[in-house]
């Protein structure tokens, strides 16, 4: 459909929404928008409870139409690095401008329905206004900080009351999203804000200071996907949880999440927080079985469940056992290329790192002790740098400047390069074991800093 047909076809759309009568109530919302100085070709517009999700094409005016059918509820609307809330009703047909390069101060929302996204995006404005850059709101005492904060719960209440063209259900809902934002700000003073911006190192919490969060039912999910203070509220309580139990337990922090989070008594909240977790830490964890089993066991979302087996699929591939990936004619900084066949015959101790990851240059150390105890011995020692072509000098400098044995690799095409996507490999540092005869000993070996990688190597006899 070329241009001028998808302008027809919208601004129909828009008359059609604005004759109808009251007796035909419509069962869909309306979002235009204009979006001055940016570059892309899509925005994304989701709902906060994931039930819509999609991409809006962008005219080569800056221009979009959107419409969404039976859905009303808050979504975030992101235009490149910047987002801003939307909220939407049947019947709506809102209408957005916005400068991209001054996304804040120049963002405007009109039309029917507009009043509720206004004052939402009134409220976020004056919220950052309020929190400084030296965040001196935070700095208060105990009761002026609590008195603070309630007059501004106060105060938003009475504009809700008053406002016109704020609908009742949206009310209800965001008078308690007040409270939760005023509940949650306590908890953030108490829990390390007044200590930090203050910089009061023995500051605690004075006795009943936090007795208003204790009746807070968390598992509401309705006001989990409304309000983003309920959600923070929640992720802390079983954050909480998680800590409670690394301290007593030495199971993988991946698998004590999950073990936490299984146990959530509201399904969709449960659902929600355990794949959110399992999405990032699956990759991570070593018992990926005993992981995908927990998972599987506690989440009734079958297109999570469908995400969470795909991944458990090609972890399978990679995992104990399993002949390793190979990877042909990467660039050896002492001259050439190398292949993985060109080192079977004996261990290789692999180690995937870039000269900007912090964490993995922390590892060096330990690394290069190693490598001097176990010179000689009947194992190689593989570091695979992927980093990006504009930085291979960079790579090159810091092998000299920090003396780093072993072999020095490049990957051909940084995390993208086929080895590591056949890895699966999201974070660095990530180390691996394969055995004489290219078997996988472990994809998620100990780090060179942690006592156990000598254990394994020991228990090899290597």
């Amino acid at each position: 459909m070329n241009t001028m047909k998808r302008t027809i076809l919208s601004f129909g759309l828009v008359i059609s929404l604005v004759s109808c009568t009251h007796e035909t109530p419509v069962n869909y919302a309306v979002l235009t928008g204009k979006i001055d100085n940016f570059e892309g070709k899509e925005v994304t517009f989701e709902k906060t409870d994931h039930s819509v999700s999609k991409q809006i094409t962008i005219e080569s005016n800056g221009s979009f139409t959107d419409t969404i059918k039976d859905n009303p509820g808050l979504y975030q609307l992101s235009i490149g690095k910047n987002s801003t809330p939307i909220y939407l009703e049947n019947g709506n047909i809102l209408s957005l401008t916005v400068d991209a390069n001054n996304f804040i101060n120049s963002l405007e929302v009109s039309g029917k329905g507009a009043e509720t996204t206004a004052y939402i995006l009134e409220k976020n404005k004056n919220e950052a206004a309020l929190k400084t850059k030296d965040r001196a709101v935070y700095k208060l005492e105990e009761a002026d900080f609590k008195k603070k904060f309630k007059e501004i719960q106060h105060s938003l209440n009475i504009k809700l009351d008053t406002a016109k063209g704020i609908s009742p259900a949206f009310k209800t809902l965001e008078k308690r999203n007040l409270n939760y934002e005023y509940l949650n700000e306590l908890a953030r003073y108490a829990g390390g804000y007044h200590r930090q911006w203050a910089q009061k190192r023995g500051y605690r919490p004075s006795e009943g200071f936090l007795a208003e969060l204790e009746d807070v039912d968390l598992n509401n999910d309705v006001d989990f996907y409304f309000s983003a203070a309920y959600r923070e509220m929640v992720n802390r309580h079983y954050s909480r949880q998680i800590y409670a139990l690394a301290k007593k337990d030495s199971i993988e922090y991946g698998l004590q999440a999950i073990t936490v989070y299984s146990k959530i008594p509201n399904q969709i909240i449960r659902n929600e927080l355990i794949f959110s977790k399992a999405e990032y830490d699956f990759y991570q964890t070593v018992d990926f079985e005993k992981f995908y089993k927990m998972f599987m066991d506690a989440s009734t979302n079958e297109e999570n469940n469908a995400k969470i087996t795909e991944i458990y699929t090609k972890l399978k591939r990679v995992s104990k056992g399993q002949p390793s990936p190979k990877f042909t004619n990467y660039e050896n900084n002492a001259g050439g290329t190398l292949s993985l066949d060109d080192l079977k015959g004996k261990y290789i101790f692999i180690d995937v790192w870039a000269t900007w990851c912090v964490p993995c240059i922390a590892e060096l150390p330990d690394l290069q002790r190693i490598e001097k105890e176990y010179h000689g011995r009947n194992i190689h020692f593989l570091s695979i740098s992927v980093d990006n072509a504009k930085d291979h000098d960079k790579w090159k400098k810091m092998i000299v400047d920090k003396k780093l044995g072993g072999i020095q690799l490049m990957a051909d095409k940084d995390f993208n390069s086929q080895f590591i996507l056949d890895y699966n490999i999201r974070s660095i540092p990530r180390f691996i074991l394969i055995d004489p005869n290219g078997i996988i000993v472990t994809p998620n070996a100990p780090r060179p800093s942690d006592p156990a990688l000598i254990d394994l190597f020991n228990s090899l006899n290597i």
